[in-house]
């Protein structure tokens, strides 16, 4: 941000002549610093370059694409690159990596990354893709379980950029997309076919095992990874106590998170003891769960006590339920905060509770407090995806 108002304060002095570097190391400043404001000066920087005549530079109008799209303005960047008459394989890498980072409209982008991709094959400049363009390429193949798509890029990237197991990233990405599009007997084979593997390779593996119910593996596969002097990082934790909550593997994940700062020096997250909150909680140990909730040194999220009051739905547990529902009302904001939204999932959870051991009083007393609140039920909803052909 030093940089921003550094160049704002060169602006307002009005006798100071800038060239494209600048507004090249402007805008990737903007696009490091990601927040409404951030936004807003971005597009002066843009206007005050077109003014000055520097939006024909490449490099600038590249910048500008990445600078959009990591501040969730993907349109805008699209804009840019469309008028844009010349083109480099960064550009196309800068607009597909947009594509692929917004997370609000996932599904739709991940599918237009596809389409850009196919038309830089086709398109006549000739602009060849790079591994960077099929890391995110596969990205939108993983995030989409596209795995016709994804099969189609691996064989491209067999036959016209490199074998994976040489090359790090494109191998982490091709043992992710098989992972996570069903197929994990092919990331397996691409993972012990790697001969550098990073620790985000290590991760894909574990979760792809971990999704899969493949929880012994998953564990055997820390060893393994610490054999290799790799380090794990918290992500990977989270892998793997998912891979012991999908397994039931209860003891196991107790002792790999008692060893998580005594072994491997890493302080648990959040998400961390939501893992062990949703093992204990999927096996029947309820108690044990409230238990460790209360005692945990970080103050507990709404979607710890959601996790619980799931399982105590799932296993009958009426007195635990109310218990766990009414902490969660409580946390609700007063008076409709806008800096967290009222939501009906708590109060219908808690309802149903109720509902099902035949206690019509509380659910009608539940359903007048979401109306006192003015909190409305979510409509139902499906996604039907289509099975695409081509790469």
């Amino acid at each position: 941000m030093d940089s921003i108002f550094t160049f704002a304060n060169w602006v307002s002095k009005g006798h100071l002549v800038f060239d494209d570097f600048t507004y090249i190391f402007v805008l990737g400043a903007c696009a490091r610093s990601q927040s409404l404001s951030t936004l807003w000066l971005g597009r002066q920087v843009h206007v005050k370059a077109s003014k000055s005549g520097f939006m024909s530079n490449l490099l600038v109008r590249t910048t500008l694409i990445h600078f959009y799209a990591n501040n969730k303005d993907i349109f805008s960047a699209r804009r840019v690159f469309d008028e844009m008459t010349e083109r480099s394989s960064v550009t196309w890498n800068a607009m597909i990596k947009g594509y692929i980072s917004q997370r609000e409209r996932a599904k739709k982008c991940c599918k237009e990354a596809l389409v850009l991709f196919r038309e830089m094959l086709s398109d006549v400049s000739g602009q060849n893709p790079t591994d960077t363009t099929m890391v995110c390429v596969l990205s939108a193949c993983s995030q989409l379980g596209e795995l016709y798509s994804g099969a189609c890029v691996h064989g491209f990237i067999e036959k016209t950029i490199c074998r994976p197991e040489n090359d790090v990233f494109i191998g982490t990405g091709l043992v992710d997309m098989y992972a996570k599009c069903g197929y994990i007997d092919a990331a397996l084979c691409i993972f012990r076919l790697m001969r550098v593997k990073n620790v985000l390779t290590w991760t894909a593996m574990g979760t792809g095992l971990a999704v899969h119910g493949r929880g012994k593996e998953a564990l055997e596969l820390l060893d393994a990874m610490e054999a290799s002097g790799i380090k794990p990082n918290p992500v990977t934790f989270t892998s793997l106590f998912s891979a012991c909550c999908h397994a039931g593997l209860v003891e196991e994940g107790l002792h790999l998170f008692q060893n998580t700062s005594n072994r491997f020096g890493i302080e648990p997250q959040i998400q961390h003891y939501g893992c062990i909150v949703d093992l204990l909680g999927r096996a029947g140990y309820l108690n044990e769960a409230y238990d460790f909730i209360i005692e945990m040194p970080l103050k507990p999220d709404a979607i710890l006590w959601r996790s619980l009051l799931s399982a105590c739905n799932v296993h009958g547990d009426l007195a635990m339920a109310e218990k766990v529902g009414k902490i969660l009302l409580r946390l609700e904001p007063p008076n409709n905060s806008l800096h967290v939204p009222v939501t009906s999932e708590d109060y219908i959870a808690l309802s149903n509770v109720y509902a099902s051991a035949g206690r019509w009083r509380q659910v009608e007393m539940v359903r007048k407090k979401m109306k006192s609140k003015r909190v409305e039920t979510k409509p139902g909803g499906c996604f039907i995806q289509t099975i695409s052909k081509s790469p």
